[in-house]
């Protein structure tokens, strides 16, 4: 048995090219977006501290979680 080659590679490189420049033009438009958006992002005056308190829900997370194991596997 044979495979028949027929003469559409010409048509199937045109269509390789078009989506070639396509995929090219939506990275394009990507970077583009990306790059704008990180110049919003740079304003940081409206930042908050860390509280003062943080420290006792951090310990409070680590006794529940502690607890849990406790109850699970003792």
């Amino acid at each position: 048995m044979g495979i028949m080659v027929s003469k559409d590679l010409e048509q199937k490189s045109e269509l390789n090219r078009r989506i070639a420049s396509d995929l090219r033009a939506r990275t394009g438009n990507a970077e583009q977006l990306r790059n704008s958006d990180y110049d919003d992002e740079v304003e940081t005056d409206d930042t908050k501290k860390t509280g003062r308190f943080t420290w006792v829900w951090v310990v409070l997370i680590i006794l529940a979680i502690i607890s849990l194991f406790c109850i699970l596997f003792i």
